[in-house]
């Protein structure tokens, strides 16, 4: 039951405005303080339309207010404060979770396929932290997407091609060692990147040498085209620990050069369209509100527009897709509006259904991280000692744990995962292993914690869940935790609305603060005649903040 969008209708019925739903459901907000009640509803917004002062309005309105689910109404100042059935919303809300289950919170705002295109590391070089954020922002947004309702479509759309393919092959040519490329394939191929740009600062020439052999690799020379392969499959190995590590899967890894053969079409398109003109030698589509999107150099060769516009058709032809999402950083945002604007431009009307996901980056003493001068942090390192530490803090509290190594596994990946998640993305995340590792506070391991504490209770209390109806405790204590967990709902519907995780990290938090709180205030298995009924609250915490978990891709231990 949505008890927001009931309490909205009741409120629409008696406002004497034309006003939508979704509209008072918006100014529909949440109290700064408990005894201001559940909800409140601002009347402010509302004054000018109907020639009268806000507290006058929210006095009438309060009168008129009528539903099964508010026990009481105040006027406070140009606020109407609703205070929600207490007995009524325990039941309703944990009957409703005890049933579903993790299918509790799932939202039908949408159909139909989604493409998210994230992650997409360069091949020849280490997966970095750089790379973590498009990785869990693009597979929690698809989570969030499933969850409304949408079939999410993971797109591993892999940097296989460009001209720093050139530089690679012409630094392994005169600098490479077969031997210890084979033997340490990532790192030995950084190295050279690395050492090519040292060298080219001092002779510019390399910088042309390698633009010749990326010429060669798109005109399809044997030698190029055979150290490019070696180095796109020793890549796709390593970054393939990586994505088991983190548990996430790919429904396709075309990356830039499967549209090798597919841009000629895009070329002819536009052309079609009486949309290419020649701008310097070169080919370009004008746009009226953003700079020309350059379709081909003048040597020939073509650029990422190009490539996407490829991309975009061929997924749409294939997938149907109603939404294309692109998690790629802030500084992409051009590149992103010049290319759903060329869509558009050529008839194309589903391009209004894609997006530009922007988020900022991942910083290191407040400087980006740049893979050119090899200064980068890689991720696997960090996965690596993030779980170490998490093992050792098991040793220390639990040396008797089961399963050790899994749950440390656990821990660990989702004390990094969540320390990216709880942020906004577009703001910047500056790298910090300690804060990222620790164990308390707002962090993945405090709410894994939490969800285990629970677990832990509900064993101590013997609880079992029967077909018959929960049994029910309605206080104040209980009343706060269903009041949490009854917003789950609408969490899930604003984040993929927003395409922000963040929401639902910070959901989660609170949650997990107000389950604390219970366990601390509450002696819930003293008790003998409560037990069950408080142990039913405590059974529908452990469901809900699972499920948050998972839609960001965190696993929830029943035991740490």
């Amino acid at each position: 039951m949505n008890w927001k969008k009931e309490i909205a209708e009741s409120m629409k019925n008696q406002l004497p405005i034309d006003i939508s739903l979704t509209e008072i459901e918006l100014l529909l907000e949440k109290p700064k303080h408990e005894h201001l009640g559940d909800v409140a509803f601002p009347c402010f917004s509302l004054a000018k339309q109907l020639r009268m002062a806000p507290q006058k309005i929210a006095e009438d309105l309060a009168k008129r207010i009528q539903s099964p689910h508010i026990e009481k109404v105040e006027v406070v100042g140009g606020y109407v404060n609703l205070y929600f059935h207490k007995e009524k919303l325990i039941s309703e809300v944990l009957s409703e979770i005890v049933e579903k289950k993790s299918d509790y919170g799932n939202v039908q705002t949408g159909n139909g396929v989604i493409t998210i295109d994230l992650s997409s590391p360069n091949i020849a070089k280490p997966f970095s932290m750089g790379h973590l954020r498009s990785t869990v922002i693009g597979n929690a947004i698809a989570h969030i997407a499933e969850k409304n309702g949408y079939t999410p479509f993971r797109i591993n759309h892999l940097g296989d091609w460009g001209t720093q393919f050139g530089k690679l092959i012409v630094a392994y040519r005169l600098w490479g060692e077969e031997e210890k490329v084979k033997e340490n394939p990532i790192k030995e191929l950084l190295k050279l990147y690395v050492l090519f740009h040292e060298r080219a600062e001092l002779d510019p020439a390399l910088n042309d040498e390698g633009r010749k052999w990326f010429k060669y690799l798109e005109d399809g020379n044997e030698e190029a085209l055979q150290l490019w392969d070696w180095f796109r499959t020793e890549s796709l190995k390593e970054f393939q620990k990586i994505y088991t590590l983190l548990g996430i899967t790919f429904d396709s890894d075309h990356g830039e050069a499967f549209y090798n053969d597919k841009m000629n079409k895009v070329v002819e398109l536009l052309e079609d369209k009486q949309l290419l003109v020649e701008s310097d030698g070169a080919k370009v589509v004008e746009l009226e509100e953003f700079p020309p999107c350059l379709i081909k150099k003048r040597d020939g060769s073509t650029l990422y527009a190009t490539r996407d516009l490829a991309a975009a058709i061929y997924r749409q032809e294939n997938y149907q897709f109603v939404k294309s999402l692109y998690v790629v950083g802030n500084e992409q945002t051009l590149h992103f509006k010049q290319l759903f604007q060329v869509l558009q431009k050529m008839g194309y009307n589903w391009a209004e259904g894609m997006a530009h996901i922007p988020f900022g980056m991942m910083l290191k003493d407040g400087k980006k991280m740049s893979t050119r001068k090899g200064k980068v942090v890689l991720l696997e390192e960090v996965l690596d000692e993030a779980i170490a530490m998490a093992k050792q803090n098991i040793e220390q509290k639990n040396p008797n744990l089961p399963n050790k190594e899994e749950i440390a596994k656990q821990v660990g990946v989702g004390a990094v995962l969540f320390h990216d998640l709880k942020n906004y993305r577009s703001n910047d995340v500056e790298f910090s292993l300690e804060d990222m590792l620790k164990f308390e506070g707002e962090t993945g391991p405090y709410i894994q914690y939490t969800h285990a504490r629970a677990c832990s209770l509900l064993r101590k209390g013997n609880f079992v869940e029967t077909d018959d109806s929960p049994s029910l405790i309605w206080d104040i204590e209980s009343f706060q935790i269903v009041k949490a967990l009854r917003e789950f709902p609408e969490y899930v519907n604003k984040a993929m609305e927003m395409y922000d995780p963040s929401l639902i990290a910070k959901y989660l938090l609170d949650l997990a603060k107000v389950f604390n709180k219970y366990y601390a205030q509450v002696r819930i298995l003293d008790n003998v005649k409560e037990k069950q009924a408080r142990l039913m609250t405590v059974y529908a915490v452990t469901i809900v903040l699972k499920e948050g978990l998972r839609l960001l891709g965190i696993n929830a231990p029943s035991e740490m």
